[in-house]
C-alpha cells in the first residue's frame, strides 16, 4: 500500500483527500497545524465564476469547466454521505456592465459559450431594471446572466469533505505542524522524499502533496533552493476582507436571487435577507505583513450600496478577513511536481480561485499519481 501525505486542509487539500481516497491501495494522512478551513478558505465567498469567466480556452478554461461539472455531482454526493446540508446557490451570477466598450467582449463570450453548449444571457438596461428592481441601473448599460454558475459555503463544504474522506478511510491530524520534508537523491539526481517530520513525530511516505497555501514556501524553500537556486517558488499573501449583513427585507423578488457582481464587488444572497459583501484585494507594502485597511473595506461597501441602495440600511452581522496565497512571478495556481523532486507534488497558490478550482486540482493530482505511481 502506498502512503500519501497531504499537507494543508483548506478546501483544496480536503478535496484532494476525498477524491484520492477512491484510489485502491492508497493510504492517506492529512496534516494541518490548524483545524480545517481556518485560513483563506474560511474567508472566501464561494462564488464560482466559471462559465461567465473570460477564460476562453486552454488549461485555464478546462479547469473551470471540469470543476463546474464536478460540483453538480459532488455536493449531493457529500450530503448523502455525511447528512450535512451544504448551501449551494443554483440561481447563477448576474454580472453588471458599466461601459459601452465592454459590449463586444461580452457578446463574443456569449456566442462562444453557446457554441460550447453553455448558457449565457444578455440583458439590456431596461431588462435589468425590470427583473432586478433592487439594482440601481443609472450607469448600467446591461448585464450578463449566467444561470449555470454557482455559489457555495466554503467552510461547510470543507467540513463535509473532511467527514466524507474519513468515511473513506483518510486519517486527519489537526493541530500538527509539518516541520520538514526529509529527502535523498536517487540515481537520476532527483530528490525523493522518504519521511515527513512533524511536531509529533516522523512518518515514512511514498508521496507528498503540499496544499499548504502560505505555508508552502517555508516548507519547500530548502528543497527548492537546492534544486533551482535562481527560481524559488514564493507564495505571497493578498488580504481580503468581507462582511455579512442583514437587510430589512430580501433585496430580490423572492423567486430569483443570483449572486450580483459589478466592479469586482460581490453581493451574495444567503437567505433570510442576509448577504455576504466582499471582497477587498490588499497587497503587502513591505515584506509579507498586511494590516487590514478600513478604507478599502469602506470602498467595497460603498460599491455594494451603489449597486443595491437598500444595503445602506443593512445591519452589520459579521466582519472577517483572510490571506489568499498568490504565487510571485508565476501564474496561479501552482499544480505539479516540485522541480527536481520525484514524489513531492504542489497544489497551492490558488489566489482567488481555490474554491472554484479545487475539484480540477484534485483531478490533476490524481492523474499524476496514476501516471507515475
Amino acid at each position: 500500500m502506498n502512503h500519501l501525505v497531504i499537507i494543508g486542509c483548506g478546501v483544496v487539500g480536503a478535496t484532494i483527500a476525498y477524491e484520492l481516497a477512491a484510489i485502491p491501495d492508497l493510504k492517506i494522512t492529512v496534516f494541518d497545524q490548524n483545524y480545517p478551513a481556518q485560513a483563506s478558505t474560511g474567508a472566501a465567498l464561494g462564488v464560482l465564476v466559471g462559465i461567465i469567466s473570460q477564460k476562453l480556452k486552454g488549461r485555464a478554461w478546462r479547469r473551470r469547466e471540469f470543476s463546474m461539472q464536478r460540483y453538480e455531482s459532488l455536493i449531493p454526493e457529500l450530503e448523502a454521505i455525511t447528512g450535512r446540508k451544504i448551501p449551494f446557490n443554483r440561481q447563477g451570477i448576474l454580472l453588471l456592465c458599466y461601459g459601452e466598450d465592454e459590449l463586444e467582449k461580452w457578446q463574443n463570450l456569449i456566442n462562444l459559450r453557446r457554441s460550447q453548449g453553455l448558457e449565457l444571457q444578455w440583458l439590456n438596461q431596461e431588462e435589468v431594471k425590470t427583473q432586478y428592481p433592487q439594482i440601481n441601473t443609472k450607469n448600467v448599460v446591461g448585464a450578463v446572466y449566467s444561470p449555470q454558475d454557482r455559489q457555495l459555503d466554503p467552510t461547510l463544504l470543507t467540513l463535509a469533505l473532511v467527514e466524507a474522506a474519513q468515511h473513506r478511510g483518510v486519517r486527519f491530524e489537526f493541530g500538527v505542524k509539518v516541520e520538514s520534508l526529509e529527502t535523498l537523491k536517487n540515481t537520476d539526481e532527483q530528490q525523493v522524499c522518504q519521511r515527513v517530520k512533524t511536531s509529533t513525530g516522523e512518518l515514512n511516505v511514498d508521496w507528498v502533496v503540499v496544499s499548504a497555501g502560505l505555508g508552502t514556501t517555508p516548507l519547500i524553500s530548502q528543497i527548492a533552493t537546492e534544486n533551482h537556486p535562481k527560481k524559488p517558488i514564493n507564495i505571497r499573501p493578498v488580504l481580503g476582507q468581507a462582511v455579512q449583513v442583514r437587510c430589512l427585507e430580501s433585496l430580490g423578488n423572492g423567486e430569483l436571487e443570483p449572486v450580483i457582481t459589478g466592479n469586482d464587488v460581490h453581493i451574495v444572497p444567503l437567505g433570510n435577507a442576509e448577504y455576504w459583501i466582499g471582497a477587498t484585494v490588499e497587497f503587502p507594502e513591505q515584506g509579507d505583513e498586511i494590516l487590514a485597511s478600513s478604507e478599502q473595506l469602506d470602498l467595497v461597501l460603498k460599491g455594494a450600496i451603489a449597486i443595491c441602495p437598500a444595503l445602506e440600511n443593512a445591519t452589520l452581522i459579521k466582519q472577517w478577513s483572510g490571506l489568499r496565497p498568490r504565487p510571485d512571478g508565476i501564474p496561479a495556481p501552482v499544480i505539479g511536481n516540485l522541480p527536481g523532486c520525484k514524489n513531492i507534488l504542489l497544489a497551492t497558490g490558488h489566489y482567488r480561485n481555490g474554491i472554484l478550482l479545487a475539484p480540477a486540482t484534485a483531478d490533476e493530482i490524481r492523474g499524476m499519481l496514476t501516471v507515475d505511481g
